[in-house]
């Protein structure tokens, strides 16, 4: 839904104005077309992808990740000023990054709950009878 935006608000502007706000080197390497990479510049890679195979590991970096998604959105929000009909949109996806760390924090206490919970080992008798 970003690159939706951004492609919006670029659509249709010259070279000469994307050189005057900084987006010369952008403009040559990619157009006026999306590529996923940071404020800064870096490339988007799979090395911000955390895994590590451990339910609790994995669900507390979803928990940082939405966290870090919604901060991201306000600060686009606070850049837009007034501008409706971008900060709508930025707005709904801030609100669903909330929601999502909500049913993640959920998740988390539901697997350690789970892992919390005292172990019973059952022995059904009938099935060890000697022939």
């Amino acid at each position: 839904m970003v690159g939706t935006i951004v492609h919006q608000l670029t659509d249709g502007v010259d070279a000469q104005e994307l050189e005057k706000a900084g987006l010369g080197a952008y403009y040559t390497d990619h157009g006026v077309g999306v590529y996923p990479q940071a404020a800064a510049g870096w490339p988007w890679n799979a090395a911000t992808i955390a895994v590590k195979g451990d339910p609790i590991a994995d669900l507390q970096e979803d928990l940082a990740a939405e966290q870090k998604a919604r901060a991201t959105y306000e600060k686009l929000i606070d850049l837009c000023k007034d501008d409706q009909d971008v900060i709508d949109p930025l707005r709904f996806l801030r609100e669903r990054e909330v929601v999502h760390f909500q049913r993640f924090g959920e998740a988390l206490r539901g697997v350690q709950d789970k892992l919390a919970e005292k172990k019973f080992y059952m022995n059904n008798n009938n099935d060890m009878k000697c022939r």
